[in-house]
């Protein structure tokens, strides 16, 4: 019998995607008013510098491990208590005004100092712009007292306690919060789950897991025995990962819930 629900927050609750979408959108229109350049352009190249840059410093095993993009790197500070975080918090800021002076310079703007600025600009509109999906606390409220509910992030524990913090409605759902950077490991290993089901003092028979990641949340699920709910809402291909259920909507989580109780 199901007891407690395990959520995923980035692109299931929070509605991550759009909020780094609304705040390139917002900092290109910067560069756009200055040198007249096309907003989704820039964003084109400075996504594409990020990647690549990202991926050439050494701590890049360790983001991956700890389940941390490109984008977080160009707003997180990552103030954490770990030494791999301590490397990354002296790379981020020069992380950031390259990839920014990079992305203009491949559209034929060379210049550093607005580099620089949109460098700044970025985490301050990323901070004002936070998203949560419509039905994600319709459904939190349903499932409040009825189950108990974790919640099971990747990420620096400082750069996702401030997206609870500029959406602090979520916060008292969970009777727990896990996140991998505290950990030391990131979904998909197992170990993290299994550390959730420790903390809440459960068996795996008796959560179900629900995120948006075939290859993070579901998958880490599937190797710790634990059933998953894949929320796909974007009609995303599915992989060799297979989730238990696939749903489009959280809602969609009554009707399971119901057959399994």
């Amino acid at each position: 019998m199901v007891k407690a629900i395990f959520f995923d927050l980035d692109d299931t609750l929070l509605w991550d995607q759009k909020s780094v979408k609304e705040a390139f959108v917002a900092t290109c229109e910067v560069a756009k008013v200055k040198y007249g350049l096309d907003v989704d352009e820039l964003e084109e190249s400075v996504r594409k510098e990020a990647r690549e840059l990202y991926s050439s410093y050494d701590t890049y095993a360790f983001t991956q491990m700890i389940g941390i993009n490109p984008f977080e790197g160009l707003w997180g500070n990552f103030q954490d208590d770990h030494d791999e975080f301590r490397k990354m918090a002296k790379i981020v800021p020069t992380y950031r005004k390259e990839t920014w002076t990079r992305g203009l310079k491949a559209l034929g703007i060379d210049d550093s100092a607005f580099g620089a600025e949109l460098a700044e600009r970025f985490p301050e509109e990323r901070r004002k712009k936070p998203f949560i999906y419509e039905e994600s606390f319709r459904v939190l409220d349903e499932l409040k007292g009825k189950y108990k509910l974790l919640l099971l992030t990747n990420g620096s524990p400082e750069l996702q306690n401030t997206k609870l913090e500029i959406t602090p409605e979520l916060i008292p759902y969970f009777d727990k919060i896990v996140i991998s950077g505290a950990f030391g490991r990131g979904k998909p290993d197992a170990s993290i789950f299994e550390h959730a089901l420790e903390i809440m003092e459960l068996d795996k028979d008796e959560v179900l897991m629900v995120g948006d990641n075939l290859m993070t949340d579901i998958l880490g699920a599937t190797r710790a025995g634990i059933q998953s709910v894949w929320i796909n809402r974007h009609d995303k291909d599915r992989n060799e990962v297979k989730p238990t259920y696939e749903i489009k909507d959280l809602e969609e989580l009554f009707p399971i819930l119901d057959k399994l109780k």
